[in-house]
């Protein structure tokens, strides 16, 4: 039966058939360090050591843990958007796994770096294509809740124009409802152990906020990607952000300043830091994007061309994920944005967002072409 996965939280257990095997002489270890943006976490790596006899466990690497949304995205291919009042034919039409949260979360395992996702799901169809999409992108699903009670899967409709750029309406579901009121200790126990915490605005601001506090008590780095919802963003919120990454429309929005070129933005990401975000990272569309970090020459990074752009939906979480991937991992700022542009560049030339995650494969072979 095809459609069928189990995510590590099952209990499901196979047996295997057993043979004998011969005895293996052990290969020893020595321990290296594992290089981590989080002062508290100490983790260790492995190398081969000849001169030693003892066998040592594997450690992994600090997860990117994602907290977000989870949508059905129903996609309908137009070539113009209607106009009030008016009924137009759409070309095509499908629905696909989509959401911020989601999107974000498979970049992440699709990069083959350890990922989670924290988020919600109904007990419907679109939870099933949901949840098995993150499974099938090596998404870790232990903290991915599928909720009863009647409670739909969010939602969005994706109306996706001949030139690939898209508009979107969002219905909540899920990931506005039903959350509790104070997050359990085993969501929060994942937050803390990150590498790196990435968030969006596609789930209440007061589940950010307690993601957000626990991850920054712990010395974890907290990412807020500022698309979702076009409400003002809660200075109790930012207090416990990192980097700030929004658009120019959205950094207009929450600043209430124009973002038409980049004097404007560079004055617009200052007015965020006396909000209390010390880095700002810019999403600039085919401008490339700028990391604008408070006392320092902002870091401008342009794009990479794509051969063909198909949609642009996902391309900025795309964006924001591979950068979070490549942070985590140890790369400086600079070469983060480079990798991030390479990923979204892949990303726009498929159609769908989780279908269009790139793999690390793709991202660096891009990389070493440009």
């Amino acid at each position: 039966m095809e459609g069928i996965a189990f995510s590590p939280s099952n209990n499901f257990h196979c047996y295997p058939q057993i043979h004998p095997i011969k005895t293996l002489t052990p290969i020893p270890f020595r321990f290296c360090n594992y290089k981590t943006n989080n002062p508290n976490q100490s983790l260790l790596s492995f190398s081969i050591n000849s001169s030693k006899t003892s066998q040592t466990p594997i450690t992994q690497p600090p997860p990117l843990v994602v907290v977000g949304s989870a949508n059905a995205d129903i996609y309908v291919e137009i070539d113009r958007l209607p106009t009030e009042g008016e009924t137009i034919s759409a070309k095509n039409g499908q629905t696909l796994a989509g959401g911020k949260g989601a999107n974000q979360a498979t970049c992440g395992a699709k990069l083959s770096y350890p990922t989670y996702f924290v988020g919600q799901v109904g007990d419907d169809a679109h939870g099933k294509l949901i949840t098995q999409a993150l499974g099938n992108g090596g998404v870790r699903l232990e903290y991915l809740k599928s909720l009863g009670g009647g409670v739909p899967t969010g939602h969005a409709v994706v109306m996706l124009q001949s030139n690939g750029q898209n508009s979107i309406i969002i219905v909540g579901g899920a990931n506005m409802s039903s959350w509790p009121d104070k997050l359990s200790d085993q969501d929060l126990d994942v937050v803390k152990n990150a590498g790196i915490v990435l968030l969006q605005r596609e789930i209440p601001d007061s589940v950010n906020i307690q993601v957000a506090k626990a991850a920054k008590g712990a010395g974890v780095t907290v990412i807020m990607d500022a698309g979702g919802m076009d409400a003002p963003m809660p200075q109790e919120l930012l207090k416990f952000v990192d980097i700030f990454s929004p658009n120019e429309s959205e950094l207009g929005r929450l600043t209430g300043m124009p973002t038409d070129n980049f004097e404007q933005i560079s004055q617009a990401a200052a007015k965020c830091h006396k909000m209390g975000v010390k880095q700002v990272l810019v999403k600039l569309g085919a401008k490339g994007s700028a990391l604008f970090i408070e006392g320092e020459e902002p870091i401008t990074q342009p794009i990479i061309p794509a051969a063909q752009v198909v949609d642009t939906t996902g391309a900025g979480d795309t964006f924001t994920a591979s950068f979070a991937v490549a942070l985590v991992e140890g790369k400086s700022k600079r070469e983060s944005l480079n990798f991030a542009a390479a990923a979204a560049s892949l990303c726009v030339q498929v159609k769908g967002a989780i279908p269009s995650m790139p793999d690390r494969k793709s991202v660096l072979n891009l990389l070493q072409s440009v």
